[in-house]
């Protein structure tokens, strides 16, 4: 059933009055009311919605819906030491951009859990997220702006039979749109806080706390020619150790080969380390990351794509921009096949009442990533694999081979940034933001040009507040790179109400484009209204094509002209 305009409209404004209203519990009968006595309900909404009109010049889609609504609600129940929820998810249908397979039902209740908890065990049933570690072996999560929601459904219990002892098992499926995975997760994680378990060592400035994890998929083996594996584990061990200023934080996962879509089902194990070392202390903050891995992608089905149902997650080794060109233009995404990186990231304020530092102080941040491929050595060509003649143990159908810290002459990423933020006075701030990227466009969005984008940004932005209640803030921005597109302004004025109105006018174009026929304007002007914990925006605009990274987890985002409505609340 298609849903028109008016309809899909018509059920926003809908949903929207529907939070001031509780009809539904003034009509409670007294057993139910019984039932709720000593107990709390809270919640949240969110709906995103947003229209289409045709623009041939930026590429704009035909949207046959001419709409489309993203909505949920969050009921929660507590009381004492149970709690238990459910979320109701609509799509009518799905916004341009998110995978049209939330589209299969356009209104259900794919999450409800519920969890009692007493002398330290907590057990839940239903839907659950989890994180094991720094989650390179195990986490499943909700990122709703990027389409990803791969919460386990299944049992969790958690233990703590003393203090500094805490223990977690669960066997579940994973949540495919509206489906489930066609394989199902057994996992389990410990972790000792020696601090808490070694009474002497309560008050101690060293602090230790050790970890380990182990988590097996099953998934059979289906009409499949290969061998494949019905049941693969992996294991992970992990440290933290901190002392005064500083802190190391350290993480090794193994997983037994795993023929798939992802590795062109070769059997090669897969193996990833996480390292990161902190220090502090007033006006000045360092932190050192780096990260190895080769052939880590590990899903709960193995014939799986883009980012569904995957067991873990593979954090990048990048800054997450937060300015437009920066964040919009050229994000990277983890290569979960294999990649090497290393970031810095140094904060120092200097002295307030200095020369340099001024009346007020400046903060200066400056960040460094490097990422590249591995060296490798092919072991068998893509023909060869797709024979299907091999078994496990023959060497060539490992695919490839290679040393985890071994560094390869591609280059997938790098960024150089540096921000410089200082109060001129009371009413004046500015901050200013230079940026170079070395971009793998081939290797992260799928193209074929053979070179890197190498791309230079300056960023100013200045806030004044003209009074106690009144703020106007400017960003200028700008890009210079000769590929890919060339190069790109970004302009914004937003003006500030305090504390519940903003009213935004912003502009991207592509002024140096090769073809001079995509030199176009991406203008875009927005209003938000907030009081408490309610939060409407309204905007019309075009939107540009492109890619939107969260945490080196990315989905496509097509061009668009129309009107968008976002609304959240909580209750």
């Amino acid at each position: 059933m298609k849903t028109n305009t008016t309809y899909t409209w018509a059920l926003c404004a809908f949903s929207a009055l529907s939070l001031f209203s509780s009809p539904l519990f003034a009509q409670q009968s007294e057993e139910q009311q019984g039932l709720l006595q000593g107990g709390q309900i809270h919640g949240n909404v969110d709906i995103y919605a947003q229209s289409y009109n045709r623009d041939s010049l930026i590429g704009a889609p035909i949207v046959p819906e001419k709409s489309g609504i993203n909505a949920f609600t969050n009921l929660i129940f507590t009381k004492g030491n149970f709690s238990a929820g459910v979320r109701i998810e609509s799509y009518l249908p799905p916004v341009q951009g998110f995978d049209p397979r939330f589209g299969n039902e356009q209104i259900g209740i794919p999450f409800r859990y519920a969890t009692y908890s007493k002398e330290g065990l907590e057990v839940t049933a239903g839907n659950f997220y989890e994180q094991f570690g720094s989650g390179m072996i195990l986490r499943s999560y909700e990122e709703r702006a990027l389409g990803i929601d791969n919460a386990f459904d299944g049992v969790r219990l958690k233990y703590s039979p003393f203090q500094g002892v805490y223990l977690k098992g669960l066997i579940g499926d994973q949540r495919y749109y509206w489906d489930k995975s066609d394989g199902f997760v057994r996992a389990f994680d410990g972790e000792l806080q020696i601090n808490e378990l070694v009474q002497t060592l309560e008050s101690s400035p060293l602090r230790l706390s050790l970890g380990g994890s182990f988590v097996s998929k099953f998934q059979e083996r289906g009409a499949s020619d290969l061998e494949l594996p019905e049941n693969v584990g992996s294991y992970a061990g992990r440290m933290q150790l901190d002392y005064k200023n500083f802190g190391v934080v350290g993480e090794y996962v193994y997983k037994i080969n795993d023929p798939s879509a992802d590795n062109n089902y070769i059997y090669r194990p897969g193996q990833g380390l996480f390292l990161s070392a902190t220090y502090s202390r007033k006006g000045f903050g360092l932190n050192v990351q780096g990260k190895t891995m080769d052939n880590m992608s590990f899903r709960s089905d193995r014939n799986a794509l883009i980012n569904d149902v995957f067991i873990n997650y593979l954090p990048a080794l990048t800054r997450q921009h937060t300015y437009n060109l920066a964040a919009t233009l050229y994000p990277y995404a983890t290569q979960p096949n294999g990649e090497i990186g290393i970031q810095a990231d140094m904060i120092y304020k200097i002295k307030r009442g200095s020369k340099l530092g001024g009346k007020y102080g400046t903060t200066i941040q400056i960040n460094a990533s490097f990422i590249n491929g591995h060296d490798t050595t092919q072991l068998s060509s893509v023909d060869e694999l797709a024979t299907n003649e091999y078994l496990p143990d023959d060497p060539t159908r490992q695919g490839y081979d290679v040393d985890l810290f071994s560094i390869g002459d591609e280059v997938y990423y790098r960024d150089y940034n540096i921000e410089i933020d200082r109060k001129f006075s009371k009413k004046l701030k500015v901050k200013l933001t230079y940026v170079h990227f070395q971009y793998n466009i081939d290797l992260v969005q799928g193209t074929a040009t053979n070179k890197s984008v190498f791309a230079e940004i300056g960023i100013v932005d200045v806030l004044y507040k003209i009074s106690k209640k009144h703020s106007i803030r400017i960003e200028a921005q700008t890009l210079f790179s000769e590929q890919d597109q060339g190069d790109w302004a970004f302009g914004l004025i937003e003006y500030g109400i305090s504390p519940h109105w903003f009213f935004t006018v912003l502009d991207q174009y592509n002024y140096d484009n090769p073809n001079p026929d995509l030199e176009i304007h991406y203008p875009t002007a927005q209003v938000v209204y907030v009081n408490k914990a309610n939060r409407f925006s309204l905007g019309y605009g075009r939107q540009r094509a492109g890619i939107f990274c969260v945490g080196g987890v990315c989905r496509n985002v097509p061009a668009a002209n129309g009107l968008t409505l976002a609304i959240t609340s909580s209750f």
